[in-house]
């Protein structure tokens, strides 16, 4: 049974020893005389989950600890929770959890819990930012929307079997949490999306394909150039290439521009040698066409630009190797029908392409705290305000996928404390 708001403080907290030989800075402070005549104080509750998730480092592939503190904190207050198992070695999973009868309930809430590197300590400044590795993306969504549920929970706004979460890792490097997620077989009727969004609803976001480059050359004296083949010329023909590719694609009018972006690039071994291996993650956000479309293209463009190299009976893939990191997927519409809320386009990807739609009509939001400019950032930070109003705008979306009446303003969360 769900457990009350005192309990939940309670309970929610309990388990920072588990997280504390994970993290720089132990949250010892949350503890304290919050609970007024059997209610708690929200605002702290909201800053003091977050600063848990934040500080525990979880850079992907190393989601263990941040999902096992979230697994004990979701039983402690009363959830169901079970383990998805995506990986043994190592430990990788997913955190499924429920506060009623229904583990597959008709709103299903959803982030992500892993970030990308390197990891920078938690830190709640005095001019009211807080900052640190996922403090935007996506652990300001994932705290928010616990809050926001356990709110509505607790003022009987939404029944236990109304709702349910479920917060995946791998979503930074491809979505391979997400996609294990639809062995879940899970149907609910509308899936609630977690990323920073500066508060606004998003209407969809551009497509996503990658790959890796892996040029082969033969290594000799710098001397004698002509007696190799430089790994490091050819990859930088092939990414020249790419370059012009990218400004001759098509501009859709809702999505923009299809951009292309070279990652990491690195070859050779010295200055004086000739480069025997070079290679190159490129990563294009589609705005326009099919990933198969976009594949094609920068395999003939890579192709035509690195003939020169060849000799005789050679091919292309003699000297360069082009590794595409699965499928891809193309621009994605994104359900923006709540009222209440500003629109707009994002750019980024999301694990929304990886799971798939078990029933018909279902309904798929993107609403987060915070903006995504300085995620994966060394100034990534959030603002005390972003985070409760985040609370108010989850609650909003929740009611309405619920079916309820919502009586929630976003933006006004934190004057209601």
């Amino acid at each position: 049974m769900f457990l009350s708001r005192t309990a939940i403080l309670i309970g929610a907290y309990a388990f920072n020893v588990l997280a504390s030989s994970n993290t720089r800075e132990p949250s010892q402070d949350v503890l304290r005389d919050d609970v007024t005549h059997g209610h708690l104080d929200l605002t702290h509750d909201l800053f003091g989950f977050h600063k848990n998730l934040t500080q525990i480092e979880s850079i992907s592939g190393n989601e263990e600890a941040v999902g096992n503190w979230l697994f004990e904190s979701l039983s402690s207050q009363g959830y169901n929770v079970e383990k998805q198992i995506v990986a043994k070695d190592p430990l990788r999973f997913n955190v499924l959890a429920w506060p009623g009868s229904k583990r597959d309930a008709k709103v299903l809430v959803s982030s992500h819990i892993d970030t990308v590197p390197p990891f920078y300590d938690y830190k709640h400044h005095n001019d009211k930012t807080i900052s640190g590795r996922g403090s935007v993306d996506a652990k300001a969504s994932v705290a928010a929307q616990i809050i926001a549920a356990n709110s509505l929970l607790q003022d009987n706004e939404i029944n236990p079997d109304d709702v349910s979460f479920l917060y995946v890792v791998g979503e930074e490097v491809g979505g391979d949490g997400m996609r294990a997620a639809n062995d879940l077989n899970l149907k609910p009727s509308t899936i609630i999306f977690g990323e920073p969004t500066e508060g606004k609803l998003a209407s969809g976001h551009k497509g996503m394909l990658s790959f890796k480059l892996h040029a082969k050359g033969k290594a000799a004296h710098s001397g004698y150039p002509w007696l190799g083949l430089s790994a490091n010329e050819v990859i930088v023909t092939a990414l020249a290439a790419l370059m012009e590719l990218g400004q001759n694609l098509p501009v859709d009018e809702k999505f923009g521009v299809t951009t292309i972006n070279l990652g990491k690039i690195q070859g050779g071994v010295a200055h004086n040698v000739v480069a025997e291996s070079a290679e190159a993650l490129v990563a294009i956000r589609i705005a326009q066409g099919t990933p198969a479309f976009m594949r094609n293209e920068t395999t003939t463009a890579i192709n035509t630009a690195i003939s020169k190299f060849l000799k005789k009976d050679q091919q292309p893939a003699d000297i360069l190797d082009i590794e595409f990191s699965g499928e891809g997927y193309s621009p994605v519409d994104i359900d923006a029908d709540v009222p209440g809320f500003d629109t707009f386009i994002v750019n980024y990807g999301t694990d929304i392409p990886n799971l798939k739609k078990s029933v018909d009509g279902q309904k798929r939001y993107l609403y987060g705290p915070g903006t995504i400019l300085v995620a994966h950032s060394d100034h990534e930070a959030i603002t005390e305000d972003q985070l409760q109003d985040a609370v108010g705008g989850y609650k909003k979306l929740i009611l309405h996928a619920a079916g309820k009446t919502s009586t929630v303003d976003t933006g006004t969360f934190k004057d209601s404390l």
